[in-house]
């Protein structure tokens, strides 16, 4: 006789943004999870959504963590809080999974790991591109040796989200905070490279902040900001392959996302000008030998069973559910917070590389 599945996780999310408008459509989208409860500091704005979600919730985190009817945590907050968050649940046993950047800098990120491994947690990070169907198809293009060994790969990530000046300061406009662009485009960046072409050893980088100050929303005044909203950034890995990253949060009309692939026998381009879903809207081309590009069919192995307006979903829900499979299986997770900390440690070269005006080592080996 089959033994019957596990219960699904039963998760609480902490954070009502992405929270809300991915996570918990992509936990309802899983037989491996279940949503039961909401976290916010702020118990009117948590006790509306939960009452909307139909969910428990909570505003007081020490109590979400207390409740018999959570499992594990996702934590989709602000960057500048969710190490934080993250060591009291899994100080209470409960696995995390992380939005990204998973914390502020790699020494935070570092700390989560040993406590993971300490408590044998299995603990996730939201790095999505590594389930969209595409990416993993080009992974495996890259793998098979389609366009022999790599010479030279450019990813180009300029979008327009922060063109405005208008648009209301926040978080995102405080480096120390995690804000920027480095962190929020880039640590994707980072990992979707290590990913397909292994370590980063070094960088060089020029960051700018093209929109210095912009309002603040309680008051109207004019707010500094100091975090970055473009990167120009080279990678050289660590088997010799060398790469440029151009990434921007200002740039009107900017093409979108695209990453091309030169290597001795050919070239990869994958890309979308969607500047309104970070995963719909996706091409694969491929040019081998000398010949043109041409766009190559989607795997339907890859293919999600469902999709949804809101493209993140199926990959985040794809996320969630290798997620608890580690879980309940008491395995690490990938990606997780090895990954977590590798991308970050490149974004605080990069930060440093961009300060220091030279040519920055990652180390390697932590």
């Amino acid at each position: 006789m089959a033994s019957l599945p596990p219960p699904p996780l039963r998760l609480a999310v902490a954070g009502l943004g992405f929270g809300r408008k991915v996570i918990l459509p992509a936990l309802r989208a899983t037989e491996t999870t279940t949503a039961t409860a909401l976290w916010h500091p702020d118990s009117q704005k948590v006790a509306a959504a939960a009452q909307a979600e139909e969910l428990q919730g909570f505003s007081d985190f020490s109590a979400l963590l207390e409740n018999p009817q959570v499992d594990g945590v996702i934590i989709a907050t602000p960057p500048g809080v969710r190490a934080d968050l993250a060591q009291q649940a899994m100080a209470a046993e409960k696995p995390v999974f992380l939005e990204k950047p998973v914390a502020i800098s790699a020494a935070e990120v570092r700390q989560l790991q040993i406590q993971a491994l300490q408590g044998q947690l299995s603990c996730g990070v939201d790095f999505e591109y590594r389930g969209v169907p595409l990416f993993q198809q080009l992974a495996a293009m890259v793998g098979q040796g389609v366009i022999g060994q790599p010479w030279l790969v450019k990813l180009d990530w300029l979008m327009s989200s922060r063109a405005d000046p208008q648009r209301p300061w926040n978080w995102y406009a405080r480096r120390d905070q995690g804000g920027g662009v480095v962190g929020a485009l880039g640590v994707h960046a980072f990992d979707l490279l290590a990913w397909l072409f292994g370590p980063i050893a070094s960088v060089q980088a020029k960051l700018s902040t093209a929109i210095p100050a912009r309002p603040d929303p309680a008051s109207g005044w004019l707010r500094s900001c100091d975090a970055e909203d473009v990167a120009l950034i080279q990678l050289n890995f660590a088997h010799g392959l060398v790469g440029q990253v151009n990434l921007s949060s200002i740039t009107r009309n900017g093409r979108g996302m695209w990453l091309e692939i030169y290597g001795s026998n050919g070239q990869l381009v994958l890309g979308s000008s969607n500047q309104k879903d970070y995963v719909h809207g996706f091409t694969l081309q491929a040019a081998l030998q000398g010949g043109s590009l041409e766009r190559q069919p989607e795997d339907s192995s890859y293919c999600f069973s469902q999709t949804w307006p809101d493209g993140r979903i199926a990959p985040v829900a794809r996320l969630l559910d290798w997620w608890a499979g580690a879980v309940q299986e008491r395995r690490p997770m990938v990606p997780g917070l090895a990954e977590g900390l590798a991308s970050q440690m490149v974004a605080d070269a990069v930060q440093k590389a961009a300060a220091t005006a030279m040519t920055v080592d990652v180390d390697l080996l932590g």
